[in-house]
């Protein structure tokens, strides 16, 4: 599964888009110097997300949308076709 992939899974369970959880991690405090067993607890408890996506929504609570290029038409099965998450809503991605 692509990382764009887990971020569009996370809209479809909880009903808020990356941006949306993004603003409301902000909201709660949490950022780039949070680790990650809060914002779990916190995804896990509000929005039942278990380990795999929530360290998606870590990455871009505490790094940004910004991917390793490892991962940018790599072929695996982790493999994106660019380096920039879209945080907006899967139906309004480009690249979709």
């Amino acid at each position: 599964m692509s990382f764009q992939a887990y971020l569009d899974t996370i809209e479809t369970k909880t009903g808020k888009t990356p941006r949306a959880l993004l603003d409301e991690a902000t909201a709660k405090g949490f950022g780039p110097d949070t680790k990650a067993t809060p914002i779990l607890e916190w995804l896990k408890d509000d929005y039942g997300l278990g380990r795999g996506h929530g360290m998606a929504m870590v990455h871009v609570i505490t790094k940004g949308p910004t991917i390793s290029g490892k991962h940018v038409d790599s072929g695996g099965t982790h493999s994106d076709p660019g380096d920039m998450l879209w945080l907006d809503g899967k139906a309004s991605n480009p690249n979709a």
